[in-house]
């Protein structure tokens, strides 16, 4: 028998958000990774691995609509997985938008599995209604329409680098409403309230980051009460989706444009948690109105 629980995490999601990339990240952190592997093949899978006696006890699985012929079998192999003591696991999915997915499918000139036309978003179509039941049971979900494969890879790492430690990773965003918010937002915050530096002349060319922006945010007593009022319910809320289970938590918090108030507000909430848990921080939409 093994020496404690088996960490599994069973990777999914679009064809063409990064499965690639994520499975190839965690192998070189340590996990043992099959790529592709049937899911009515999972409870075999997990008894070779709780016979090998704590010699593989952190496992990576892939398993996208290459096997969908398998597919339905998935539920069924989910709840044996529930019942076994010996493993402990979390379904990581990866999305991006129908517009990179089809970019990404043109540049690599590559057919999407389940279309038969040229153009890939027929498939892409489908297969996001497939994927729907399973991306709703998904641990963590990583939008991945803005990351470059060295982003996703970094924020693998992040995840999952230290994951025997069994500390909560928080990743918060700033982001602008006019570019959509966040498809792997768990919580979502709009401070489009707040007072705009966007219409004083001299603070408009700058953003969040930059000092002058940063406290005219802040001097507000309207911002001072809603960041007290945050704090409060951040620190009452995060413990409980680490109670769950939950390895990763995505705070997005939005403005109009996602250049000045959003990016403020982003970095005071990520300091202020930074001493509990793992905390990174990303301005998805700073540089788009530049």
């Amino acid at each position: 028998m093994s020496e404690g629980p088996i960490h599994l995490i069973i990777i999914t999601g679009m064809s063409g958000a990064g499965k690639t990339v994520a499975i190839q990240s965690l192998e070189d952190i340590g996990f043992f990774c099959v790529d592709n592997l049937p899911p009515v093949f999972i409870p075999t899978f997990v008894d070779l691995m709780i016979q090998s006696g704590g010699k593989i006890n952190r496992v990576a699985l892939v398993i996208d609509l290459r096997g969908r012929e398998f597919f339905e079998n998935l539920s069924e192999s989910l709840k044996a997985l529930d019942q076994n003591e010996n493993i402990r696991y979390q379904i990581l999915f990866l999305d991006a938008d129908d517009k990179t997915l089809v970019r990404r499918y043109k540049e690599t000139r590559r057919r999407h599995p389940l279309s038969s036309k040229t153009s890939p978003i027929e498939g892409i179509t489908a297969e996001r209604k497939l994927l729907e039941e399973l991306k709703g049971k998904a641990n963590d979900l990583i939008d991945t329409s803005a990351l470059k494969p060295s982003q996703l890879r970094e924020k693998i790492l992040a995840r999952f680098g230290e994951i025997e430690k069994n500390r909560l990773s928080v990743h918060v965003v700033s982001f602008g409403f006019k570019y959509g918010i966040p498809i792997d937002a768990d919580l979502v915050f709009d401070v489009r309230f707040l007072a705009n530096p966007h219409y004083v002349d001299s603070l408009r060319p700058q953003t969040g980051l930059d000092q002058p922006v940063y406290e005219y945010v802040m001097k507000w007593p309207e911002t001072q009460e809603f960041i007290t009022k945050l704090k409060d319910f951040l620190h009452f809320l995060v413990p409980k989706y680490q109670k769950e289970g939950k390895s990763q938590l995505v705070i997005a918090i939005g403005c109009t444009g996602g250049k000045h108030r959003s990016v403020a507000i982003a970095e005071y909430i990520a300091h202020s948690l930074e001493k509990e848990w793992n905390v990174s921080v990303q301005h998805r939409d700073i540089e788009k109105d530049r």
